[in-house]
């Protein structure tokens, strides 16, 4: 059974930081973004190196963005689509901070924000670090081609965003913070989708499970909050979601949005819009965090969705499983 935490303390989003690729510098959003790297190997010699490279540097800079130092940090959280995780682990080799890698797929950025809330609101650690991130050409040729065959894109598929995203969540200061309220972990839930190239059909019903759970856990409406933030379904996924939650008596059409749908201009080159980890970490952590720190909105659900898919399952034929992850954080006035 499902279950949602309430968080006492309420661990405080104290800062972040966001890097992000040229597609998405260029997109809807862009300027809200704290860094655009105008050339997507980040002047690194591989893409894998460049994702990592990415990931470090958001790290670090949302650690100064808190006016911490790393010695202040009591864990890093974090987690990417590579195989290992390597992307993390690798970046975790320039702080000298507890490392704990996290893997949910394009979930992982609300995994980490949950559990690392968990660890505040226990009192076992001061301040955390929650971070995720990918990169289109690292994620395709693991996923499914290599760049150089050329593959044509089929129309239900998603670009990868290329981006990293990280945030400071603290017990030590409260002050005009967002801070994390509740928690919903998601089940795994398969739609039946086989099709690797068609993310937000396979994910829907995992988002849909995992609000409906939270909104009834806490005995509210949907419109107990001022958005209902799901990560990377895109415009097909987004729409299979709705219709879903219709059919189970919960209407979301008025307050939800998504990151996949946000970061791109939805048109032929971009498909269905955004997935990947990084894409709801550096949407979050940019435009809708400044909007919850401007108090533009008070109340946000955060719900990071992720296909539990690899190249083997895939190419053996399985239908693809998913998850999605619930994070409630709010801004109100003291």
């Amino acid at each position: 059974m499902q279950k949602t935490i309430k968080f006492y303390s309420k661990p405080s989003i104290i800062a972040t930081s966001t890097v992000v690729g040229p597609k998405e510098g260029e997109g809807p959003i862009g300027k809200y973004f704290e860094r655009i790297v105008f050339d997507d190997t980040f002047g690194e010699k591989t893409f894998e190196k460049a994702e990592c490279k990415m990931l470090s540097t958001a790290i670090e800079q949302s650690i100064k963005n808190a006016e911490l130092g790393v010695d202040e940090i009591d864990a890093l959280l974090s987690g990417d689509l590579l195989n290992q995780i390597v992307s993390s682990s690798f970046a975790a080799r320039s702080f000298e901070i507890p490392y704990i890698g996290v893997y949910n797929a394009c979930s992982t950025m609300t995994e980490a924000f949950a559990l690392g809330a968990m660890m505040i609101d226990g009192g076992y650690f001061d301040n955390v670090v929650a971070a995720t991130g990918s990169h289109f050409s690292t994620a395709e040729r693991q996923y499914r081609y290599p760049l150089e065959l050329g593959c044509v894109r089929p129309p239900q598929s998603q670009w990868t965003v290329t981006g990293a995203g990280s945030a400071v969540i603290s017990s030590k200061r409260k002050g005009n913070f967002p801070h994390i309220t509740h928690a919903t972990f998601g089940i795994v839930s398969d739609f039946g989708v086989k099709d690797a190239n068609n993310m937000g059909a396979a994910m829907a019903t995992a988002a849909a499970s995992t609000i409906q759970t939270h909104l009834e856990n806490l005995g509210v409406k949907p419109n107990y909050y001022d958005l209902i933030v799901t990560g990377d379904l895109g415009a097909l996924g987004s729409r299979l979601l709705k219709d879903v939650l219709k059919e189970r008596g919960v209407n979301i059409d008025k307050n939800h949005v998504d990151c996949g749908e946000l970061i791109y201009n939805i048109d032929e080159a971009e498909y269905q819009g955004g997935s990947g980890a990084g894409c709801s970490a550096s949407v979050f952590n940019s435009y809708i965090y400044g909007k919850l720190i401007k108090r533009q909105i008070k109340r946000v659900l955060f719900v990071a969705t992720g296909a539990l898919l690899s190249t083997v399952t895939t190419q053996q034929g399985e239908s693809i499983p998913s998850i999605a992850h619930a994070v409630g954080i709010e801004n109100e006035e003291n």
